[in-house]
């Protein structure tokens, strides 16, 4: 008898969290903007990192909490389900005030597009490295 294949990891563990504002002012400054209607993600690829997500959701957007915190639920849901195959780096996700109208399917679709974007990105070399020269071997010394 054979036993099924484990379960991928869907869980959502502190190390898979942005938490301090000094975490999410780096990402900030230096990651990339992607926008939708209601979404606003920003990316900061570490290529030697796993990826880790933080959420933001002003009063803006809805005053109650029970409104605030069912977004960041199916954002982080959404998040916990497409972490294995996101490239590493940190993502802080925006919430803009349209976002307390969308039905929690549609929040989560809005935030795939966003995903998808950011995937299809060019990796990023590690820091400190040269890229590699189009022949694949340096150019011949000039003869004097």
């Amino acid at each position: 008898m054979t036993t099924p294949p484990p379960a991928p990891d869907r869980s959502f563990p502190p190390a898979a969290r942005l938490r301090s504002a000094a975490e999410f002012k780096a990402v900030f400054d230096g990651g990339r903007r992607f926008n939708s209607p209601q979404l606003r993600l920003f990316a900061l690829p570490r290529a030697e990192a796993p990826p880790r997500l933080g959420v933001a959701v002003s009063r803006k957007v809805d005053k109650r909490a029970v409104g605030r915190n069912r977004i960041k639920r199916v954002l982080r849901d959404a998040f916990r389900h497409e972490r294995a195959g996101l490239p590493g780096g940190d993502y802080v996700l925006i919430a803009q005030p349209g976002s307390r109208t969308l039905e929690n399917a549609e929040l989560r679709a809005q935030f795939l597009q966003l995903l998808a974007r950011v995937r299809s990105l060019k990796a990023v070399p590690p820091p400190g490295t040269m890229p590699a020269s189009p022949e694949g071997v340096a150019p011949p010394a000039p003869e004097s």
